[in-house]
């Protein structure tokens, strides 16, 4: 009953558009022009929404038990679209396990490349493994 009134919570939540467009003219006030949200007996769900606008995502998870754990994990996978008020199209899919949250986006920074020669010295010790000394 408590994952019902959690799941039921985040579709009302993720639903209400108006805190992402708020500072935009009239985008505030856009319409819901589809809204879906099914939930299952066993703790499964699924919600998608769609406004006038064009902001728009969806979500479906459900309990799957994990290795070496009693407990079961809510598996989450979805994605929303938006435009930011630069005019960039927002678009962010995500995967939430018993890994953590895993977002994929192009407008997600990303970490820099490793420099060549740490690339050159990883092969070396790859290559090259220290040898144990005995005394």
């Amino acid at each position: 009953m408590k994952l019902l009134i959690v799941v039921l919570l985040v579709a009302y939540a993720s639903a209400d558009v108006s805190h992402v467009v708020g500072g935009r003219t009239g985008e505030a006030n856009a319409q819901i022009k589809k809204q879906e949200l099914d939930v299952g007996v066993e703790g499964q769900y699924q919600y998608s929404y769609e406004t006038e606008n064009g902001i728009s995502g969806s979500e479906q998870g459900a309990p799957r038990l994990v290795p070496g754990s009693d407990n079961p994990a809510e598996v989450v996978q979805g994605e929303s679209r938006y435009t930011a008020p630069g005019g960039e199209v927002i678009q962010l899919s995500y995967i939430a396990d018993e890994n953590g949250f895993q977002p994929q986006g192009a407008h997600l920074p990303t970490s820099p490349p490793i420099p060549e020669a740490i690339l050159r010295a990883l092969e070396f010790i790859r290559a090259n493994p220290p040898r144990e000394t005995q005394n």
